[in-house]
């Protein structure tokens, strides 16, 4: 990695492990003061590595000038003085007693009592996730507009407004007890479903920003499974259906952005180790006695990465869509079921079936109509691909039904 591109990287990747680290040390009161702490490191580090190059080991470079700059903080800041008094009486040196451990073991810690803080239900869904993708991954307002299709002007008072309410809220950060565990571990991997989300269906025409998404998603549920008391089967369940479906990212667009549909994909595209991966944790999902809906959706995303069209496979899907189905009914995965129908049924129950839906305000609700109608009556098709170019927002959807459409007329 050359110079230039190495400080936004070591931004986006310490950026956050210190943070998360000021911030377990001295509370959710003086996230503002971790932010600015960490930043100013960073400047230093522009402004220093400039004229001296780069130091053989940057990332303790950024360390130990984090410390000093903490250090140097709390001796100015009173409020830090009377916070921490008790602990400084039992210390005999100073230095000592604000000595800021930025180790693996507590960056790791630190981020995953940073993550329940995060993902807390006093803030909705859309700030939980604009948090995460602040405070635990280091991605910057302009980033988070981008992935979130908004300006950056709305992401920065939407984390704003998300921070105060922790505050508010008076939320601590510490490792999660096993009451709390219980009580708010579905949040938190619903939290990270959704960021993953965010990355592997978001019209966003970056795509590095939209691959960035779902491995930070990844590596935070990947802490999950890392700590004995977040080992859940139904954490393994949420990584293998991360890891299934991040093994065909590279095979769903060309090279100019279009989208490819599943069935024309190139498999040899497809990621083996990830679906490698992802065939163990959803093995190791399997020890509880629950079957959560990431079970299900992983078992889903597996049969996927098997590319022969057998019916066994579309019999497995199927089946899997009707038990998520009532498990949590979502017309979302109703409308996706459809598609196994016709694979194992025929286009026709699968047409009668997606059209009981009525989602007329989804644009893959008419588009997954006019592949269904495809040959068997071309003129509905192209009806169905029409509406769903008239509501798509995604400028490569709008490129693939426009070829669907000409393809039919022709």
């Amino acid at each position: 990695m050359n110079d230039q591109a190495l400080i936004p990287h070591l931004f986006r990747t310490e950026y956050r492990n210190i943070v998360s680290v000021l911030c377990y040390r001295f509370g959710i009161a003086h996230i503002e003061e971790a932010e600015d702490l960490v930043s100013d490191t960073f400047l230093a580090a522009t402004e220093q590595w400039s004229l001296d190059g780069v130091p053989e080991n940057p990332r303790a470079w950024l360390y130990a000038v984090a410390k000093n700059k903490t250090k140097n903080h709390i001796k100015r800041d009173a409020l830090f003085e009377q916070k921490l008094a008790v602990e400084i009486k039992y210390n005999a040196e100073k230095s000592e007693a604000f000595d800021i451990d930025l180790s693996q073991k507590n960056i790791a810690d630190s981020q995953l009592a940073m993550m329940f803080t995060v993902c807390n239900p006093v803030n909705s869904p859309e700030s939980q996730i604009a948090l995460a993708l602040n405070l635990l991954c280091g991605f910057g307002s302009p980033e988070i507009a981008d992935a979130f299709l908004t300006n950056k002007e709305v992401i920065y008072k939407r984390l704003q407004r998300a921070k105060e309410k922790l505050k508010e809220a008076h939320i601590k950060i510490q490792q999660p007890t096993l009451p709390e565990i219980a009580e708010r571990l579905d949040t938190v991997m619903t939290t990270l479903y959704l960021l993953f989300s965010e990355g592997y269906y978001s019209t966003s025409q970056n795509t590095t920003l939209r691959k960035d998404l779902c491995l930070e998603a990844m590596r935070l549920n990947a802490l999950l499974i890392e700590n004995a008391t977040t080992n859940r089967p139904s954490a393994n369940a949420l990584l293998a259906l991360m890891c299934f479906h991040a093994s065909r990212f590279d095979a769903r667009l060309t090279a100019d952005g279009e989208a490819i549909l599943y069935q024309e994909q190139d498999d040899t595209l497809w990621d083996k180790n990830l679906i490698a991966q992802g065939t163990h944790f959803l093995n190791m999902a399997s020890t509880g006695p629950a079957v959560t809906k990431y079970h299900l959706e992983a078992g889903i995303a597996y049969w996927h990465t098997q590319k022969e069209n057998t019916d066994e496979k579309w019999q497995n899907i199927l089946s899997l869509y009707n038990e998520l189905l009532i498990l949590e009914y979502s017309p979302v995965a109703a409308l996706n079921r459809t598609f196994a129908l016709a694979k194992t049924n025929g286009k026709a129950e699968a047409i009668r079936e997606a059209e009981k839906l009525k989602l007329t305000d989804n644009p893959f609700y008419y588009s997954l109509l006019g592949s269904l109608y495809s040959d068997l009556d071309n003129g509905k098709a192209i009806q169905h691909f029409e509406a769903a170019l008239a509501i798509t927002n995604s400028p490569t959807d709008k490129v693939t039904l426009a070829r669907n459409i000409e393809r039919l007329k022709t």
